[in-house]
């Protein structure tokens, strides 16, 4: 098991808010576990299922149009 933090910030949009609501709502039906934060989201579950996740976020907010994510990455997290 291991643990991200992920925090997206679209880019030149007026409607961020949308663009961060989609990307965590490509969690929604995984099999990993995560809370959502102020600032943050905190995804838990497999490595793989993990990664997906991260990217399955991504592609969500990239097609908002530009976007930064900053992630954080433990194996040592329970």
């Amino acid at each position: 098991m291991i643990t991200a933090e992920v925090a997206v910030y679209p880019l030149k949009t007026s409607h961020a808010t949308n663009v961060i609501n989609n990307s965590i709502n490509t969690l929604n039906g995984t099999n990993v576990q995560y809370s959502v934060n102020s600032m943050s989201t905190l995804i838990t579950g497999t490595k793989s299922e993990v990664f997906n996740s991260i990217e399955a976020m991504f592609n969500e907010a990239e097609s908002g149009g530009e976007v930064s994510m900053v992630v954080t990455f433990s194996n040592a997290c329970d």
